[in-house]
């Protein structure tokens, strides 16, 4: 008896508490929509992380290999343009049970697995828009908000070196 529970004991130990928790996929719902808002089902969507690529159509629920890297989002429908998205990884709550429960192991095995992260669980992707979707934005019975990347500023030296030919143009 003695003997088991010791043997149950250390393969919680060397086994990460996401791994225990979660699964090695997630589910997630995939919408797509219009600039107008008009929803259409059916759009041929490829989602891809660093484990591979996975098919879905617009208006199911895919599972997705969970991973600490992004999930880039492409849907394709022959009467819009594509509609793209990148659904942010975030750690999950199995990675702070590793840390409180003082299991380092436990931890890097669960980030190597993936298991320790989680994409949003539903998502809308708008037909011409490219959009981030992160999954701190989901409330219940809600997609994660999207929103659409901010362009880059202009470093000092491009605007300076664009400004000196108009500066020298106007000597």
């Amino acid at each position: 008896m003695l003997r088991c529970l010791a043997l149950s004991s250390a393969a919680v130990l060397f086994t990460g508490c996401a791994t225990v928790v979660n699964d090695a996929t997630h589910p997630m719902k995939i919408e797509t929509q219009t600039a107008s808002g008009q929803m259409v089902t059916g759009a041929d969507c490829k989602l891809t992380n660093d484990y591979g690529t996975f098919t879905a159509k617009s208006g199911e629920t895919a599972q997705v290999r969970r991973s600490s890297k992004d999930l880039d989002i492409v849907c394709k429908h022959p009467e819009n343009p594509e509609a793209i998205a990148r659904a942010i990884s975030r750690v999950n709550a199995g990675m702070f049970g590793n840390i409180l429960i003082g299991g380092g192991i436990g931890a890097i095995i669960d980030h190597s697995k993936g298991t320790a992260y989680t994409y949003p669980t539903w998502v809308q992707l708008v037909f011409g828009k490219t959009l981030v979707i992160d999954r701190s934005t989901e409330k219940d019975g809600q997609p994660a908000l999207g929103v659409e990347p901010a362009a880059p500023a202009a470093s000092a030296a491009t605007i300076a070196s664009a400004a000196a030919p108009a500066a020298s143009a106007a000597r």
